[in-house]
């Protein structure tokens, strides 16, 4: 990859080095890459290990081995007595989707583009370096070429605005995340809306906002783009539906109801202050619960399978850590399973939705193993379609200045 030279771009290539090289001795901020032309910065010694991690060169990224624990329910299978819904098994999906994103990338390789995403890491928070790593995994899953960038915690907004602006016009970076949370003395609004739109593989920025409201071509949230897919490869029924979306954020709750209504559903949003809220859920043929809250959907609010219909596609977006135990044995009171397994750890995952909602829904999202293989699966996805739509574009052989933050 050949790096710009402008002022503007020497800090960030002070710290550029190859995959198994990441000290810099300037500035020691890390920079992997799995771009297969990358220069390594002046200065750097090629054989000297990174510093933050062990004294041998770091292990090659491990075939999306963190990414691949799976639910113990298979479609048509009980685990409980009495269970009636369908399981929707986002890991089998994702299976699915990485299999046609692995012919395509093959494809556009051969044709002399190769797909490439590069991710901007800021600190050491522990969960976010995982997360990140995941999605690194996720690109040699695939076949995408893939770059890290470490900035310590104390980079200044202006500092990471700069390196923003070096993603935005180096032609061989498709896709552009932000990991979140940045540190609070930065400016995260002006740092997203800093990312190249045709580069926001996270479909944050509010051009992409724009697009998915007029019904535009453009990068769609990747959570609520891997619902839709969720539904569409179990034919769960959307066209002429009732969907509720229990949940209005920018990040899933909106962009969840544009795309369930550009499929010709009739939605209602769903909020804090929603009137009779389990009436709303009674007569809804899909449910989205994304608010954040363990168990906070109970499972009589949802429409039965045993009311003679096929019972509401409840999709459970909800990832929330259980660590208390009356929690825990109100949740699983009726999954000797898991809340032995609960005992033994000391937490446990459960969604927005009331695990009892299996013995009422038609089909259900199992947590973990339903939305959250999704996820990074739609970040993947999003990368390759970049990659497609800005080589169809005129714009794509001009360098790009980087969004001016208002």
């Amino acid at each position: 990859m050949d790096l710009p030279t402008s002022v503007a771009n020497k800090r960030l290539t002070a710290w550029l080095s190859p995959l198994d090289a990441t000290l810099t001795e300037n500035w020691g901020w890390g920079y992997s890459s799995h771009f297969g032309t990358l220069k390594a910065a002046p200065g750097i010694n090629r054989a000297q290990p990174d510093r933050a991690a062990s004294p041998s060169a770091p292990p090659k990224p491990a075939r999306i081995s963190v990414l691949s624990s799976r639910c113990c329910l298979r479609f048509g299978e009980e685990s409980e007595p009495g269970m009636t819904a369908r399981i929707l098994d986002g890991t089998k999906i994702r299976d699915q989707i990485f299999a046609e994103l692995k012919d395509e990338v093959r494809l556009l390789t051969a044709a002399g583009v190769r797909p490439g995403l590069a991710a901007v890491l800021v600190g050491e928070n522990p969960a976010s370096q995982l997360y990140v790593k995941s999605k690194i995994a996720a690109c040699e899953e695939i076949g995408l070429s893939s770059a890290l960038l470490t900035p310590p915690a104390t980079v200044t907004t202006l500092e990471l605005l700069a390196v923003i602006e070096d993603l935005n016009r180096d032609n061989n970076v498709d896709g552009i995340l932000i990991q979140l949370p940045l540190p609070t003395h930065v400016d995260t609004k002006r740092i997203l809306e800093a990312v190249d739109p045709a580069k926001d593989v996270d479909g944050f920025h509010p051009v992409n906002l724009g697009r998915l409201v007029s019904g535009r071509p453009g990068l769609v949230a990747c959570t609520p783009a891997g619902c839709m897919e969720i539904l569409r490869r179990n034919t769960i029924k959307i066209e002429g539906a009732n969907a509720a979306v229990l949940g209005r954020s920018d990040i899933v709750g909106k962009p969840m109801a544009l795309l369930l209504m550009h499929a010709n559903a009739t939605v209602t949003i769903c909020h804090s202050k929603t009137r009779d809220l389990p009436e709303v859920l009674g007569r809804a043929d899909i449910v989205v619960a994304a608010m954040g809250k363990a168990g906070f959907v109970q499972a009589d609010w949802i429409k039965s399978a045993t009311g003679g219909g096929p019972g509401a596609a409840v999709i459970d977006v909800g990832t929330n850590r259980v660590t208390d135990l009356r929690e825990a044995e109100h949740l699983f009171r009726n999954f000797p399973d898991r809340l032995e397994k609960f005992r033994a750890k000391g937490s446990a995952l459960a969604g927005d939705v009331h695990p009892d909602a299996i013995n009422f829904a038609g089909a259900l999202t199992p947590v973990p193993g339903g939305v959250g293989p999704m996820t990074i699966t739609m970040l993947m996805s999003n990368t390759v379609k970049a990659a497609r739509l800005r080589r169809a574009s005129p714009k794509f052989s001009a360098t790009q200045p980087a969004a001016t933050a208002r």
